[in-house]
């Protein structure tokens, strides 16, 4: 004979007055929020120890755009294109900046890519510098003509 056919057996008034008490039944005792009060020890009195080096975040080291504007004497304008989620579609849409950048010796045309690379202040809105980039899409190299073999095709043959 199992346990539940043992207990199926019993009759029902035996269950009736089990009597099951708990302070969380019914709301909330003075024994109960003594239970769930915090506690008496901070954890934020135990600090780890500091590593003696920080090293600084830099979340935005460099960025590439396109010359947008170079009128100005050692300044470029650029505009950097991005992608970024639409806050309601969620579709990706293009973000456009213009950043001015330091170019020292006025070596950047409209239309050509740079990278921004983070610096000082130079001025009031100035605090990129032009660095070229080297182009993916850059001049193939040439392809090597092998010299001919002397043998003619049929048709050149008389």
């Amino acid at each position: 004979m199992s346990i539940t056919s043992s207990l199926l057996q019993l009759p029902l008034s035996q269950f009736k007055s089990l009597n099951i008490t708990t302070p969380f039944l019914h709301g909330s005792s003075p024994t109960s929020t003594a239970l769930m009060r915090k506690p008496s020890f901070s954890l934020s009195s135990r600090h780890p120890p500091l590593p003696t080096f920080l090293p600084p975040i830099r979340a935005m080291k460099s960025m590439q755009g396109r010359v947008v504007c170079a009128i100005n004497d050692k300044t470029v304008s650029v505009e950097v294109v991005r992608l970024a989620p639409h806050p309601k579609y969620k579709r990706r849409v293009r973000k456009k900046k213009k950043f001015q950048a330091h170019d020292p010796d006025n070596q950047f045309k409209v239309g050509d890519y740079v990278q921004l690379e983070k610096s000082r202040p130079i001025s009031k809105t100035k605090a990129f510098v032009a660095v070229p980039i080297v182009s993916k899409r850059g001049p193939k190299p040439k392809e090597v003509v092998p010299p001919e073999l002397g043998i003619l095709f049929e048709s050149q043959q008389t």
